[in-house]
């Protein structure tokens, strides 16, 4: 810690307004060099206790997020960060917009040549960024300044500059930056996000970064498709929730609190802003599936989506190959969307263990039928059905031929049976949890792309088709789900079957 640094902390941590007064000046440009010192820094000069404290053992504070966002480009480290991007998932009023603006601050300001931009779902939440970072100006930093921020942009004498975007493709594009904040992911267009993605660009000094900020309303939402990349693609997710947020609970009877089962203790822990009572108000005026997705963080909403029963932690184990069970595949055809087999076997019991899975675009049916063939762990005559999608009967006008011709002269032999898609959904649903409550549809670890599809495959939203009975088909979550379905339809209705036997 530099001796200016160690002047700040001392400053405020002995409480005395007048040696603080007298360092403020050289020290509001002394760059902070520690995480407790950053912290130091937010409080003395713009007036934001950031939370520092991990409640929940999976979470990080916000304050994590705020040192991982300044410290990327400090010349101790700057050599070693292969990337500054950041995803941010957090509760309604957790702070998520105040402390971006908090990092946009400090960019600015110890960043020299920073270009930064925000992009917020919307005009309006956009804004918010931007004023909270307009208001940390007035006190001390005017004259870092080059003119009086204009609406939506300005610009500082180091060359640093933020600006506003528009929320279209045709303001995104075209923009090279340092920095990209994009608050309120969920609410983006697809094709503005799509290309958000290619504008961010380092400098010598400056590592680019695109930092991603929202909550977690839709399970088959931008936010939750970013969160699982991220943790794919080793970029660092800050999760915090109510309980990272939330204000010391002090004096209370935990056993006359409405927030106790779901607390459990963890506000007296807290060091946070939000107050008590209102967090008791918000509870009381919500469903509990709203709580549990806008502040506690624990999942999305599954209002609108189809297999909402469906538990990882109950439907989520390894199954592996039993020899002694009869073994069945599941196909759905595709080649610009994609080719999906499922594994499949069934206990004596009656649980759907599916085992494996198979997906791949763009590719023939050779390419498939020879990938099948190697994936699946017994001779090919032993394989007891494979079960496929009807549309795979139809001749191609290209070849004249069809994909259920092409797999028997490839020696794979395929059963099918037309259905409707709500026919086959609530067979899914009856396995995933009967009326008795009773599931019996094992997943295997081995599957994620079905596993995510379970838990993402939803109905159109309201605004687009009010009361629709039918699933979307947006060419992701669906295909997956209609080989499976296809399953279902077939062993429930094992004759008559359509056999292809050319």
């Amino acid at each position: 810690m530099t001796k200016a640094n160690l002047s700040l902390t001392r400053a405020v941590t002995s409480q005395e307004p007048a040696n603080v007064a007298d360092l403020s000046e050289p020290l509001r440009r002394t760059r902070p060099t520690t995480k407790e010192n950053l912290q130091h820094y937010v409080k003395t000069f713009l007036g934001v206790e950031v939370p520092d404290r991990r409640i929940c053992p999976e979470h990080k504070s916000p304050m994590d997020y705020l040192w991982h966002t300044f410290s990327g480009d400090s010349p101790q480290s700057a050599s070693h960060v292969t990337t500054a991007d950041a995803v941010v998932w957090a509760n309604r009023g957790g702070g998520k917009t105040q402390t971006a603006a908090v990092a946009t601050l400090l960019d600015v300001v110890f960043k020299p040549h920073c270009q930064i931009r925000i992009l917020g779902g919307s005009g309006e939440q956009s804004l918010r960024m931007y004023e909270y970072l307009a208001a940390f100006l007035q006190p001390g930093y005017q004259e870092l300044l080059v003119e009086q921020p204009r609406k939506g942009k300005c610009r500082f004498t180091n060359g640093s500059a933020v600006e506003i975007l528009k929320q279209s493709a045709t303001s995104v594009r075209g923009t090279h930056v340092q920095k990209l904040r994009c608050d309120e992911v969920e609410l983006f267009r697809e094709e503005v996000f799509a290309a958000a993605k290619f504008t961010t660009q380092s400098t010598d000094e400056i590592v680019a970064a695109l930092e991603l900020i929202s909550t977690m309303h839709r399970p088959y939402g931008l936010m939750q498709r970013e969160v699982t990349a991220a943790t794919s693609a080793g970029v660092p997710v800050f999760k915090w929730c109510l309980w990272e947020t939330i204000e010391k609970c002090v004096g209370r009877t935990c056993a006359q609190c409405s927030l106790w089962s779901d607390c459990q203790g963890r506000a007296q822990r807290a060091c946070g802003y939000l107050k008590i009572d209102d967090c008791i108000a918000q509870m009381r005026r919500s469903s509990r599936a709203g709580w549990e997705s806008e502040m506690l963080c624990l999942r999305p909403s599954l209002d609108n989506v189809v297999f909402a029963d469906f538990d990882p932690a109950l439907h989520v184990r390894p199954v592996d190959y039993d020899p002694n069970l009869p073994l069945y595949r599941t196909l759905d055809f595709g080649f610009v969307n994609p080719f999906v087999c499922l594994w499949l076997q069934v206990d004596h019991e009656g649980t759907v263990r599916v085992i494996d899975e198979y997906i791949r675009r763009q590719a023939t049916i050779e390419v498939h039928a020879a990938e099948l063939k190697a994936r699946t762990p017994c001779p090919e005559e032993r394989v007891t059905a494979t079960y496929c999608d009807p549309s795979g009967d139809g001749r191609t006008g290209s070849s004249g031929t069809s994909a259920v011709r092409d797999l028997h002269s490839l020696g794979i032999v395929t059963k099918f049976r037309p259905s409707t898609i709500v026919e086959g959904v609530e067979l899914v649903r009856r396995a995933i949890r009967s009326g008795d409550g009773k599931s019996s549809l094992v997943v295997s670890p081995n599957c994620p792309r079905l596993i995510e599809a379970l838990q993402c495959y939803h109905y159109p939203d309201a605004s687009r088709t009010a009361g629709s009975e039918q699933p979307l088909k947006d060419g992701v979550y669906d295909h997956p789900i209609d080989a499976l379905r296809y399953f279902f339809i077939n062993r429930k209705h094992s004759t008559p079957t359509a056999t292809r036997r050319y």
